[in-house]
């Protein structure tokens, strides 16, 4: 096997070693434990208290993940989910809510390491990282937490003695940096790292594998954009299947990637759901309905688009909390309560933007059959409130100002000429260029 050895990936996957190393490394991560038994489980999970990511060991696309927040559900994850064994554990993390995760991407020879990617996500902590969009270079998150996190992914890879490629996710909560699981691998975030920077990350890598060091690729140091910005977005499969519900959750559902790209994060953010095929309106009506948790934190994204011009339409318990809070909006009915509801609204091409934080899940919920209705009549759905503020954001810019296109090469060379990539990175550079049939 080429590449970083067999050892460091199985100290990167086996919980017992990996717990060593951050501890060695003195960085943080979530409280957890890992359970052979269904006793096990429900010991750990009360230890470290709920709610907790459960998940199968060795899991890629976050296959089986899924955060419980009572015993009785954890129960029911082990009936139904997995079979837990002596050689089939599970892991039990305590989830860090209303966190804000980090992918990062990073390149080692070995001896010397570099990082070459932070994105921020949109979406809050609990999304699979395939599933969430995100940005680089990071949006809202400061210089301190920023290079935090570059230190820890830079000890990890030394660490481990990467040879290639190396992804590592993060939490921040309360400005406190979290490891939350390292992959010594390439990601699929490689080829949108590669696009936003001009820089072919994975042909690097390979001949890195292969016994190059990176001086000699005269690949030294981290590119960051310093001009524009560049926003991931999934491609789901939805409206492939009709009636399923669209919530997302810690295990993968998208089957496809897009970017947007712009001299800003707002505008950015509009043309990656541009190009996802769920263009943001720049008037008409959005409907509201969050969970409880989520009424106040929703109160200043409402507000924004009452500012733009947009109608609010919201069912009781949302409308009670926007009213109070002085804006105006109209009360429809949730499914239950009569005709004409939110579901008629959709069908009559009433509603241009849905805002739904979840209460419930599942095709046969009420909730279920509102967001399946959106689906079907191509009306936009948000699911979680910080994609609601990024998209309010992004209506906001798109309605003040006219966005423009540049091609991936006009912007190459104005990091070049910006000294972003000085002339040591510059074969790396002009190799994405010729790449790119320029």
């Amino acid at each position: 096997i080429i590449g970083t050895a067999v050892e460091s990936i199985e100290t990167a996957e086996d919980r017992d070693q990996f717990n060593q190393l951050i501890v060695r490394l003195k960085l943080r991560q979530p409280d957890g434990g890992i359970a052979r038994s269904a006793e096990q489980a429900r010991a750990v999970a009360q230890r470290i208290g709920y709610p907790v990511l459960v998940r199968p060991s060795y899991v890629l696309g976050g296959r089986a993940m899924e955060i419980v927040s009572t015993e009785e559900q954890l129960d029911f994850y082990i009936r139904h989910a997995v079979e837990v064994a002596d050689d089939h554990p599970i892991l039990i993390d305590r989830f860090l809510g209303d966190a804000t995760e980090v992918d990062v991407d990073a390149i080692g020879d070995g001896e010397n390491y570099l990082v070459i990617g932070v994105m921020e996500h949109i979406e809050e902590a609990g999304i699979h990282s395939g599933d969430s969009a995100c940005s680089i270079p990071p949006f809202s998150l400061g210089a301190d937490v920023v290079e935090e996190i570059r230190r820890n992914t830079l000890a990890l890879a030394k660490a481990l003695k990467v040879r290639g490629l190396m992804n590592v996710q993060f939490a921040i909560k309360d400005d406190q940096v979290y490891v939350l699981e390292v992959n010594p691998r390439a990601s699929r975030t490689v080829p949108f790292v590669s696009k936003a920077t001009g820089v072919p990350w994975a042909r690097i890598a390979a001949k890195v594998m292969c016994g190059k060091t990176l001086s000699e690729l005269g690949v030294t140091r981290e590119v960051v954009p310093t001009r524009h910005v560049a926003v991931k977005e999934s491609v789901f499969p939805f409206n492939k299947f009709p009636g399923v519900d669209v919530i997302l959750g810690p295990e993968m559902r998208s089957t496809g990637e897009v970017m947007g790209i712009d001299e800003s994060f707002p505008v950015a953010y509009a043309k990656s759901q541009m190009a996802a095929g769920a263009s943001l309106p720049l008037k008409g009506t959005v409907y509201f309905s969050v969970r409880d948790g989520d009424k106040k934190a929703v109160i200043p994204t409402a507000r924004k688009l009452q500012s733009a011009g947009f109608n609010l339409l919201c069912t009781s318990g949302t409308w009670q909390v926007l009213a109070q809070a002085g804006i105006a909006c109209q009360r429809i009915n949730k499914i239950p309560e009569g005709r004409p509801n939110i579901i008629d609204a959709i069908k009559n091409r009433q509603v241009d933007l849905l805002i739904n934080t979840p209460t419930t899940k599942g095709p046969n919920t009420d909730e279920g059959r509102i967001r399946a209705a959106a689906v079907l009549h191509k009306v936009p759905i948000i699911t979680t409130v910080t994609g609601a503020e990024a998209a309010a954001d992004a209506i906001l810019s798109l309605q003040q100002k006219d966005w423009t296109v540049k091609s991936l090469q006009e912007y190459y060379a104005q990091m070049t000429s910006d000294g972003v990539v000085g002339t040591a990175d510059k074969s790396a550079l002009d190799g994405a260029v010729a790449a790119a049939g320029v």
